[in-house]
């Protein structure tokens, strides 16, 4: 994929080096986010001291050019189950040898003004085509086709950045790695992080298995979360999603739990975290203080999340395997916003509201029987149903009985992960499969009938130029 239009250079501070602005780490597959705030600049800098420098941009050449307002931060997720206990590695799967490769790539935007926080999932299947390299042997490579996540493999950060920025048009200016083990323990440190799913999850391969509802998982079980990829036919682009509802989960309770502004919290996370991150050598205390500053009031909605847009199905590869392509035009557009520091979502003046459900409303058919002797209830739950969002089939009639205390919604068990988000917007109904029933899902309203539950699906919402994102607010648990 050719790289996009490059922006201006950009401006220069006294010193001859760019500003260098705040941070908004995603700790590998969940973006942790953490902030300073009222902390003096001597813990600040004790901070600093625990990170782990690594050399990213010193031999990097025909860069994109920087200058369009905000930071960019690459952040890596890296398979270091080598450091992991062998107990830890029966109880959450993490069995075998490691792969030395990036799980998970994130770019983070941090805007100019310090508001919104922007980040975009780079799928780790995506094509792309290595820039040539000399190894640490001394041998060169020459430019080659390979899935993005091998970068890592071949040459470490400084490759990664190279092919990053050479897909994407993107300066990076900072660089981010954490591995499984930091992951686990920031979670535990930070209480556990809530999650939310409207439907089962289970992944015999990392032994994640969540029943619907709400959950507070602690750092083996949250890397069970947010590496689980075998969970349906989505893959790696169904993990993304999961991975973007972990991290606006943890802004919510970042924010919300005060540890952003709780010089003991955040001391007591920071260091967990920081302790096992590697990072670039431009990132420091500084960093650290000014996104401080720019943190106050930050909240879920400051937060987007969007994932490079692809082509279905994936394109096999000779020696390679099967590879996501990106969408050249739309993903054009995604890098574009970020390089202007334009937002990618479409502001909403309130909060989503509504129980979140996997299968979009106007995906479910109903059917409306009167189970009652109430006159025109059949006829009022059709009505309520509609204006949820279901797709009624308009003609409501009287059941064969007209004694029903408690609704009753007859559905073919093929459509299982549909009828639950029917039966999230009536609670307390009877679910009674019947199979061969076909898509027209049964409901028979009983003497218990309350009306209908706002219920809302988790989709991105396009803007003006097409991009698909979603707000934090829209995709935390309510």
């Amino acid at each position: 994929m050719r790289a996009p239009a490059r922006s201006p250079r950009p401006s220069r501070t006294r010193s001859g080096r760019r500003p260098r602005w705040g941070l908004r780490i995603a700790a590998g597959a969940s973006g942790l986010v953490l902030a300073v705030s009222g902390i003096g600049h001597l813990l600040v800098r004790e901070l600093e001291s625990g990170i782990h420098r690594v050399d990213v941009f010193d031999d990097l050449d025909n860069r994109p050019r920087g200058g369009g307002g905000g930071v960019n931060f690459l952040v890596v997720g890296t398979d270091g189950r080598d450091r992991i206990s062998p107990r830890e590695k029966a109880l959450y799967r993490l069995g075998g040898a490691p792969c030395h490769c990036t799980d998970t790539i994130m770019l983070v935007h941090l805007s100019g003004d310090r508001r919104r926080a922007s980040v975009i999932s780079l799928p780790r299947d995506s094509y792309a085509d290595i820039p040539a390299y000399t190894d640490t042997a001394g041998r060169r490579h020459r430019e080659h086709p390979q899935k993005l996540n091998a970068a890592y493999a071949e040459g470490g950060p400084g490759l990664t950045v190279r092919t990053v920025e050479h897909l994407t048009g993107v300066h990076i200016d900072h660089y981010l790695e954490v591995d499984f083990t930091s992951f686990m323990k920031t979670v535990d440190v930070v209480g556990g992080v809530k999650v939310c799913t409207a439907r089962p999850l289970k992944d015999d391969h990392t032994g994640l298995d969540l029943p619907v509802g709400s959950h507070v998982l602690n750092g083996g079980q949250a890397l069970q979360y947010v590496r689980s990829r075998h969970i349906d036919g989505t893959s790696d682009l169904g993990r993304i999603q999961r991975q973007q509802r972990f991290m606006a989960s943890v802004i919510e309770q970042t924010t919300a739990g005060g540890i952003l502004f709780n010089p003991v919290k955040f001391n007591r996370v920071a260091s967990t975290l920081l302790g096992s991150v590697r990072a670039d050598h431009g990132f420091g205390a500084e960093d650290l203080v000014e996104l401080g500053r720019a943190m106050h009031g930050f909240t879920p909605a400051s937060s987007e999340f969007a994932s490079v847009p692809v082509d279905l199905p994936g394109t096999p590869v000779k020696g390679v395997g099967s590879t996501l392509r990106w969408n050249e035009e739309k993903a054009g557009r995604l890098f574009t916003a970020i390089r202007e520091d334009r937002p990618l979502t479409v502001r909403h003046a309130k909060k989503p509201r509504g129980v979140p459900v996997d299968v979009d409303p106007a995906r479910v058919k109903v059917h409306v029987l009167n189970g009652t002797t109430e006159s025109g209830l059949a006829r009022r739950a059709d009505r309520d149903l509609h204006g949820a969002g279901f797709a009624t089939t308009g003609s409501p009639a009287d059941a064969v009985k007209s004694d029903v205390a408690r609704t009753v919604i007859a559905y073919d068990p093929v459509w299982n992960r549909s009828v639950r988000s029917l039966a999230a917007a009536l609670p307390g109904a009877k679910l009674r499969p019947v199979t061969g029933q076909g898509a027209v899902m049964q409901i028979t309203v009983g003497k218990d009938y309350d009306g209908v539950r706002k219920v809302r699906t988790e989709k991105p919402h396009p803007d003006k130029d097409g991009i698909e994102a979603v707000t934090g607010d829209e995709v935390a648990c309510p």
